[in-house]
C-alpha cells in the first residue's frame, strides 16, 4: 500500500510555531516543509532574515558574480534577503522558487506550483534575470528525525496551514507570521491568551 503515508505528509505546508516554542531557534518561525515522510522531515525557516549578509554579498562570495557584475543585478534579486532557513548545515543554500523555473535532475517539485532547488546554477540565472519569477533564498534547514515532527505537533509546538505562495514569496519577512495565522483565521493575541491551558 504505498500511498498511506504521502495521504499523512504535510509536504508543502506551513508550520507554524506556537507561542511558547520550547526551542529559541524557531520562535515566531514559519516554515515551509519541503519533505516529510516516515523518514524523518525536512523544512526552511521563512520568515528569518540573515541580516549580516546579503545576496549581492553571497554572490560575490561564490564568485557568481564581481563587483562590476553586482552593479548590474536585476533589482529584484538585489533586494532580495537572504534567510536562516534553519539550524543545520548553515553553510549549504536552498531556493524555493515558483515552478517557471526547472533544472533537469537539480530540482524538486514540492506542491502547489513551489519547487526547491539546492545548486548554484539557480544563483548564476538569478544573477543573469533569468531564474524564476519568485524565488526565496536560504541557508541552512531544519531537520527532524522519524516521529519527532509528529510528536511536537501532538505537544502544540506547531500549527500546521496550507502554504500560501504569497506569503511565502513576500519580501516584507517580520509579517510572515501573524499573515500564516490570520490565513487560517487565528488571532495570534489568542493564542498568547491560551498558552498554558489545556
Amino acid at each position: 500500500m504505498a500511498g498511506s503515508a504521502a495521504t499523512d505528509s504535510l509536504e508543502g505546508q506551513f508550520l507554524i510555531a506556537m507561542p511558547g516554542m520550547s526551542d529559541s531557534r524557531f520562535e515566531h518561525s514559519v516554515i515551509y516543509l519541503c519533505s516529510h515522510s516516515d523518514q524523518g522531515a525536512m523544512g526552511l525557516v521563512v520568515n528569518q532574515v540573515a541580516r549580516h549578509l546579503s545576496l549581492e554579498e553571497l554572490l560575490i562570495q561564490l564568485d557568481i558574480v564581481n563587483d562590476d557584475g553586482a552593479i548590474r543585478l536585476p533589482s529584484k534579486v538585489r533586494d532580495m534577503s537572504v534567510h536562516k532557513g534553519g539550524p543545520v548545515e548553515v553553510e549549504r543554500g536552498f531556493v524555493l522558487h515558483s515552478d517557471d523555473f526547472m533544472l533537469n535532475q537539480s530540482t524538486l517539485a514540492i506542491d502547489n506550483g513551489i519547487c526547491l532547488t539546492a545548486t548554484l546554477e539557480i544563483l548564476r540565472a538569478l544573477a543573469q534575470g533569468t531564474g524564476p519569477t519568485q524565488a526565496m533564498l536560504a541557508l541552512g534547514y531544519a531537520g527532524w528525525a522519524p516521529g519527532q515532527l509528529e510528536n511536537e505537533i501532538q505537544a502544540n509546538g506547531w500549527l500546521t496551514a496550507p502554504a500560501d505562495p504569497d506569503i511565502l514569496f513576500d519580501q516584507v519577512s517580520d509579517k510572515k507570521w501573524h499573515r500564516a495565522l490570520a490565513s487560517m483565521g487565528i488571532d495570534p493575541a489568542m493564542l498568547y491568551a491560551d498558552a498554558g491551558h489545556a
